[in-house]
């Protein structure tokens, strides 16, 4: 037998290692597909479920009431900001769209799924893209709330996202041709990233990324002087937001030094939440937390993260679906009262989408840690992410264990307001989103089944098109019920926070 024969055996005799996640519990090894069959895949997702039949908005049986589902959820937020919550929801129906998370994603439950998965934002609306800095000071669009991630069907992400932008359209004041147009745009320009990624080398989809500047550059032509201008401010902001900044809006001089200023109920520093005990209380539990979360960072991060001491602590409200989460800002100082690092330690629930999943296609081996799965999935998804990413689980001082994942409270990020955009401005938004969210379904899914489930017609946009209209008649009558509530007293609420 020939040398090389003996190896061939040895190797075919010899099982394919197990690999370990990051708690090290052994997960199957990876089956390499060949992208013949991995177009296969794709043909027989799309013989199974038709794209043109994503058209069809099927909806639960027994349908929970869209209250219920809040009042469900504030259970486990804490009470006094809960009308703070039902008072941004009730701004329009995009804002109760934007906290309506969990009623989409138990109608998204009812319908068939194409069979193909991929890491998904969980809430891929409009409002959650954005620019951020990457380590190397790059300004990048990317999505930028991971807060409900989880591996599931790759369209229940394209279907949020297409039912934003009619949303947001109509309170814009957009005629449903305008919006009709908007959603095609963006769903042709996911169908059509999809296909370049499917071409693309593995590194290479790895790296891809939307750069600012570059983008910039690309859309000039699209591009007319309001928009340049407008462009060039939104960068200069990005740039100038970071600690720095937020060291001179969200601080003060104190008899004990710099401190963060209260803005109750928006935010509201520890001395003036809890009493003395108290408030000793809860900076040591926030010390342990910030200790035990530096495990979770590389070791090089880790020294650059001691080099920073504790300040002061603070309650925050964030967001719209987030608010009444525990959410808290933490103010450390480095060399001197010039070298501020603000974080943010924002509680993790479990995602709107566990228990929605198709068995089939959930993850096999799901972090146990749900701050473990935020920042899991956000470095999945994010060409690049906040250094201080990071997660721990702890007991809080009412006894209770929570998850909690960690980032950085401002590095240069900025979004778009979209409620402000014209038809022009929304559409090419919206393609820059459709071209991001196939690059982060790209970097998990199998890219070349997607792209051959998609195919190169306009089957999927259309049917997108047509979803999001009959879901955005849902959202009007779910928000109708929503007001409904508030006026007769069922929900409580507090407006202009």
């Amino acid at each position: 037998m020939s040398a090389r024969s003996t190896l061939v055996k040895a190797a075919t005799a010899v099982p394919a290692p197990r690999r370990a996640d990051a708690n090290g519990r052994s997960t199957p090894p990876v089956r390499h597909l060949a992208p013949t069959e991995r177009a296969r895949r794709g043909l027989a997702a799309r013989a199974a479920l038709p794209p043109r039949e994503q058209a069809h908005l099927v909806m639960p049986t027994n349908r929970p009431d869209p209250v219920s589902l809040l009042e469900q959820q504030a259970l486990t937020r804490v009470p006094e900001l809960v009308p703070v919550r039902h008072g941004r929801m009730m701004a329009s129906p995009f804002t109760f769209f934007r906290g309506n998370a969990l009623g989409m994603a138990t109608d998204l439950a009812a319908a068939p799924v194409s069979g193909l998965a991929a890491q998904l934002c969980g809430d891929a609306h409009l409002s959650n893209f954005g620019v951020f800095g990457s380590p190397e000071r790059r300004l990048l669009f990317d999505l930028n709330d991971f807060d409900e991630t989880t591996v599931g069907p790759w369209e229940w992400d394209v279907k949020r996202l297409a039912v934003s932008i009619a949303v947001a359209g109509r309170d814009n004041g957009f005629s449903r041709k305008e919006r009709r147009k908007c959603v095609l745009e963006t769903v042709r320009r996911y169908r059509d990233a999809t296909a370049d990624f499917a071409a693309m080398r593995t590194l290479d989809v790895w790296y891809a990324r939307a750069d600012i500047d570059e983008l910039q550059e690309t859309l000039s032509g699209k591009l007319n002087a309001r928009r340049r201008k407008n462009w060039d401010q939104a960068k200069v902001k990005a740039r100038g937001s970071g600690s720095l900044k937020a060291f001179g809006k969200l601080t003060e001089i104190t008899d004990d030094g710099v401190r963060i200023k209260a803005d109750p109920p928006l935010i509201v520093p520890a001395a003036d939440l809890l009493p003395d005990a108290g408030r000793e209380e809860l900076e040591t539990q926030m010390k342990l937390l910030l200790n035990l979360y530096r495990r979770s960072l590389p070791h090089e991060l880790r020294a650059l993260f001691d080099q920073f001491e504790f300040i002061d602590i603070a309650r925050k409200v964030v967001g719209v679906g987030s608010v009444g989460t525990r959410c808290w800002i933490v103010l450390l100082r480095g060399r001197d009262d010039g070298d501020p690092l603000f974080l943010q330690v924002k509680e993790a629930g479990p995602s709107v989408l566990k228990g929605n999943v198709p068995s089939a296609l959930k993850q096999r081996s799901a972090p146990r840690n749900e701050g473990e799965r935020v920042v899991v999935g956000q470095r999945l998804m994010q060409a690049a992410s906040d250094i201080f990413l990071g997660w721990q689980r702890v007991e809080g001082i009412d006894g209770q264990v929570r998850d909690f994942y960690v980032r950085q409270l401002r590095d240069m990020k900025f979004s778009l307001p979209v409620e402000t955009m014209d038809l022009r401005g929304m559409t090419m938004y919206g393609q820059v989103c459709g071209w991001t969210l196939a690059r982060a379904h790209a970097r998990s899914g199998d890219r070349i089944a997607l792209a051959t489930y998609l195919n190169s017609d306009d089957a999927f946009p259309e049917a997108m098109a047509e979803y999001a209209e009959a879901y955005a008649d849902q959202n009007e009558r779910d928000y109708q019920v929503f007001r409904d509530a508030i006026k007769s007293g069922r929900l409580a609420c507090e407006s202009g926070l």
